[in-house]
């Protein structure tokens, strides 16, 4: 005849509930998010769209579009949280790579749903000057004066940009 010790179903019950445990919360990798929607008259949105964690380990979203789908133009958008953006605008975001330094111009207020919006979560910045001048997906540190010291950006992500400015088609 056959017993089960319930002594030992409840320790095998609870060495496997906590390796499921263990497995939900191990964090997965991270990788950078082509996004293409949509828009009202059927024309395809390419955007990039990233959140990474500055030095202070404070969430930051990146996502990287196109003003006009007639232009070439890419827009930075850096998006915290809520009232961690407040900055004097125009103000210029400042990148580096090595010896590179590229400083970019400040596209907030030309947005008017961004210079109206009373939360000030959200900065934009033409990404051009660096995108042409770049060569390599090399990591990047962005400063932005008010909001963050240092943003560290993983070249994967550079070549995701760099990927939406090569393939522009009208």
């Amino acid at each position: 005849m056959f017993f089960i010790n319930p002594m030992n179903s409840n320790k095998n019950l609870f060495v496997f509930l906590t390796l499921a445990l263990l497995l939900l919360m191990n964090a997965l990798p991270t990788y950078a998010e082509l996004l293409v929607n949509e828009i009202n008259d059927a024309k395809p949105l390419e955007r990039s769209l990233e959140s990474v964690r500055d030095l202070d380990y404070q969430s930051w979203q990146l996502v990287v579009y196109r003003k006009d789908d007639q232009v070439r133009d890419l827009v930075l958008r850096i998006v915290g949280f809520p009232g961690r953006v407040r900055l004097d605008h125009p103000t210029q975001l400042q990148v580096d790579s090595g010896r590179r330094h590229w400083k970019l111009d400040d596209l907030t207020l030309l947005n008017p749903k961004l210079a109206m919006d009373p939360r000030q979560a959200a900065a934009e910045f033409d990404l051009m000057p660096l995108l042409e001048d770049l060569t390599k997906n090399r990591p990047l540190r962005l400063h932005l004066k008010g909001a963050f010291t240092e943003l560290p950006i993983p070249p994967y992500l550079v070549g995701e940009w760099r990927y939406l400015l090569e393939n522009f088609s009208t």
